[in-house]
């Protein structure tokens, strides 16, 4: 063949090319060119390679790269600088890379380590080739269009060519690449395709303005420990400068860098990082941190940094909330309560998610009565961890916003008990009461009659505790004794919110423990993680939910099954992205997808950590018999 057929899918290359800048070097010595937009010459077998003719003005050379683009999982390439082209004993510098290693199947700019003093302005030879032959196509991408002051690149297809040929396309190199031609600067790296089935892979932030990291530029990178600023595979910095409109590259010992860095960690300080062990530590400490840039300045908790996921739903900051408090963040969870009063609706309830702004929502999605239960629950959790000294003023403000909630979910109840069919974490409608919105309610109402008591409203708290014994009774005749299942009617399968019934949500009832055994086993995928649910008619597919896998983390942990819990946790953070990131969901391959971080994940890790740490969350106590 002429030139190797493409080796990527149509997405992956259209999502490694967003960034490419199609400008090219011009000026002689001619030691690179950036251009990558086709794949030129295939490099899978022995008897294929490909030669870049250049030449430099230094004579050390430390490093070359090319842009590689491999079908092929496994496999081992050697990049070689040659005196002559066609003859392998010239090399004076080579390198290998394995395939497996890059991480598979991908593209990206591949960078080989070499050590070569080279005569300045003489002509030499990037030479690249398979030592084994590689199981699928693997090609040197390039341009098909002139470069001016290019040298020759070189194809060698033994079968077709019978040696070598010269073509006016120009490979992608780099000799001694530097600045933003280091890979991961302004280009990714070589990007396993199994990266791209995410959307986001971290977050940049200056404390207000916030910017999503790129899977394709998350490859090789890393956070400097305890911050938001990301070191590069170059060793230089990435970092959101306060007030910049997009990121820039930085040298490591940046001066606003290192500020934000050393403001990043006295944050932290100022609070606890829980865990039992040191990777629970580490995974709550970066939990927390991007729980932090997701936090808006007004209170609004973005569920992710991505378009469908950049609004404020009220149950993920409830959860965002009781994080905070329980670790000692004080301000950050009132900051989330005192928007979601700002934002409840004039009939006690709340949209199901509103614009980061506050400004209604985006759209006409389902209001979400679980909601109801999740803003009480969690403005009892941060009144139990706030300063004595000044939490009862500070409730005062909150305590019209947990009177509606509770009032509404009060006069909500049938004569069953039960409150009326509603869309909940789910997000699809509902045909009849479920878990997912019962057990919210009524850890919602004991809040909220706990809370009415302490600032001396007996008779709202004695309303509200009637409300949570009909409730509470209302579950035990329905959902209980099918084992918690998704709806009343139990004809809509398991449900992983059967967690929700537990601590430190609600004091466990008789008989959980084994329900919640159950739904487990039902729930689990081949890829370890859970499903939220099994109702014959809805298919999630293949994917495990981070949060619904997390629930059985934070029940169990408070329950004191600790060896259980340890179990669920470990996979959930095993699941972490390069970054440390918590996602959304993990694919049936078993890779971190959708989004990362995930807010509400990162905030039921906390709990759960705290929990195995020793220090379990409280529990609404539940209202006395009348």
């Amino acid at each position: 063949m002429t030139a190797a057929t493409s080796v990527l899918p149509a997405a992956l290359a259209l999502a490694l090319l967003a960034s490419v800048p199609l400008t090219a070097t011009a000026d002689p010595p001619y030691d690179g060119q950036p251009r990558h937009g086709s794949a030129l010459f295939g490099v899978r077998a022995p008897g294929r390679a490909a030669a870049q003719e250049f030449t430099t003005a230094g004579g050390r050379v430390t490093r070359v790269s090319v842009y590689l683009g491999s079908g092929a999982a496994t496999g081992r390439l050697r990049a070689e600088i040659r005196r002559t082209r066609d003859d392998a004993s010239s090399a004076v510098a080579s390198a290998s890379v394995d395939l497996a290693a890059l991480g598979g199947a991908g593209a990206g700019w591949v960078e080989f380590p070499v050590r070569a003093d080279l005569v300045p302005g003489r002509t030499y030879h990037l030479h690249l080739q398979a030592v084994t032959r590689a199981p699928g196509p693997v090609a040197w991408y390039g341009t098909p269009g002139p470069v001016r002051g290019s040298l020759t690149s070189w194809n060698y297809d033994e079968p077709y060519w019978g040696g070598w040929h010269p073509y006016t396309s120009r490979l992608a190199f780099h000799v001694n690449p530097a600045g933003g031609e280091r890979c991961g600067e302004t280009e990714p790296c070589y990007v396993p395709a199994a990266a791209l089935a995410a959307r986001t892979a971290g977050l940049l932030t200056d404390g207000k303005a916030v910017e999503a990291v790129a899977p394709s530029f998350a490859v090789g990178a890393a956070y400097v420990e305890g911050s938001s600023v990301l070191r590069l595979p170059s060793g230089r910095w990435r970092h959101l400068r306060a007030g910049a409109a997009a990121s820039s590259v930085v040298p490591a010992d940046d001066p606003g860098a290192r500020a934000a860095i050393a403001e990043s960690r006295r944050w932290s300080a100022a609070g606890r990082v829980p865990g039992a062990t040191a990777e629970q530590r580490a995974a709550v400490r970066r939990a927390l941190l991007s729980m932090r840039a997701l936090l808006r300045p007004n209170g609004a908790f973005a569920a992710a940094w991505a378009p469908a996921w950049a609004y404020s739903w009220p149950r993920d900051g409830a959860f965002a909330a009781a994080a905070f408090a329980a670790t000692g963040h004080d301000e950050e969870a009132y900051r989330i309560l005192r928007y979601d009063a700002r934002t409840q609706r004039a009939d006690g309830t709340w949209d199901a998610r509103t614009r980061l702004d506050g400004n209604g929502p985006p759209d006409g999605r389902t209001w979400q009565l679980d909601a109801n239960g999740w803003v009480p629950w969690a403005t009892w959790q941060w009144y139990r961890y706030a300063a004595p000294d000044r939490r009862d003023d500070r409730l005062r403000a909150l305590y019209p916003m947990v009177r509606a909630a509770a009032d509404r979910t009060a006069r909500t109840l049938g004569p069953d008990g039960l409150p009326p069919a509603s869309p909940d974490y789910w997000e699809l409608d509902a045909d009849a009461p479920t878990i997912g919105t019962a057990a919210p309610l009524l850890a919602g109402l004991n809040a909220a009659a706990d809370l009415a008591v302490r600032l001396g409203r007996e008779a709202d708290g004695e309303r509200w505790a009637a409300a949570a014994r009909r409730l509470s009774r209302g579950i035990a005749g329905s959902f209980a004794p099918r084992g918690y299942p998704r709806t009343a009617d139990g004809r809509h399968g398991r449900d992983s919110a059967a967690a929700f019934m537990a601590p430190p949500f609600n004091a466990a009832p008789a008989g959980l423990r084994g329900a919640l055994d159950s739904t487990y086993r039902a729930l689990v995928l081949p890829n370890g993680g859970l499903s939220p649910g099994d109702d014959p008619g809805h298919d999630w597919g293949p994917y495990a939910w981070t949060a619904s896998t997390s629930f059985f983390a934070v029940a169990w942990a408070h329950l004191g099954d600790g060896a259980k819990a340890d179990r669920v946790l470990r996979w959930v953070l095993s699941h972490r992205n390069g970054l440390g990131e918590l996602p959304e969901t993990v694919n049936g391959s078993g890779r971190p997808s959708s989004v990362a971080p995930l807010g509400w994940t990162d905030a039921l890790v906390v709990l759960a950590a705290s929990a195995r740490e020793g220090r379990p969350l409280p529990t609404p106590p539940l209202p006395s018999a009348s």
